[in-house]
């Protein structure tokens, strides 16, 4: 696990070592790991926001092709959700318990909430939120919204945050304020992606606390 944190945190470190030992393959990695993140719901923990920004900033200095590095994890964020979908159309919300491991149900529940909220545009919210972003295609293949739909929110979303995070790095990344903060950098960009989940939270917490004082 504190190697996992240590990575996200200095995630621009490891990325230019990756680079550095894999050359061409470090595409082949990155992808793996979008990929991953949205498209199985047990790996959730994986890096998604930080990572696009990093890389986007490595493209910056000629570590990798822009527009090459951003195509292609497009396709990984798209493939990944359409992956999670039918997982969760074919095997449904029977494998989250209590007791799983890797199927929180907690998780599941708080997609759900999240989907009562916003709707269908979730798949496209979801994106920019740790966690719902991993469950959210899998509760819409649950919940069977229609293939043709759910694809487009997908495209959507894929595009709005591969290319969102992706650019901003490019952009800012190799600022020199930035370049010397990036670890606290990376920190803002988790909090920002977690509020949603802290709202969700909070209101959960405030609508539990009125219904006890109303009963």
């Amino acid at each position: 696990m504190m190697q996992l944190v240590d990575f996200i945190l200095h995630i621009d470190r490891h990325l230019a070592e990756i680079v550095q030992n894999y050359s061409t393959w470090s595409y082949g990695i990155l992808f793996a790991i979008v990929f991953l993140e949205t498209g199985l719901v047990v790996t959730p923990f994986l890096p998604g926001d930080s990572l696009l920004f990093a890389a986007g900033s490595m493209a910056a200095i000629g570590a990798f092709d822009l527009w090459l590095l951003l195509i292609l994890l497009t396709v990984a964020a798209v493939a990944g959700d359409t992956l999670n979908y039918w997982i969760g159309r074919r095997v449904g919300a029977r494998v989250f318990t209590e007791k799983s491991r890797f199927f929180k149900q907690e998780h599941l529940l708080r997609t759900q909430q999240f989907y009562e909220r916003h709707g269908g545009k979730t798949i496209i919210l979801a994106r920019f939120v740790p966690i719902i972003r991993t469950f959210a295609p899998f509760v819409a293949g649950v919940g069977r919204m229609h293939y043709g739909r759910f694809w487009a929110y997908n495209a959507i979303g894929g595009i709005l945050w591969v290319w969102g995070f992706g650019l901003l790095g490019f952009l800012f990344g190799n600022l020199p304020i930035v370049k010397k903060n990036f670890t606290l950098v990376i920190l803002v960009i988790i909090v920002i992606s977690v509020l949603p989940i802290i709202r969700e939270f909070w209101q959960a917490y405030r609508a539990r606390t009125l219904a006890t004082k109303a009963s």
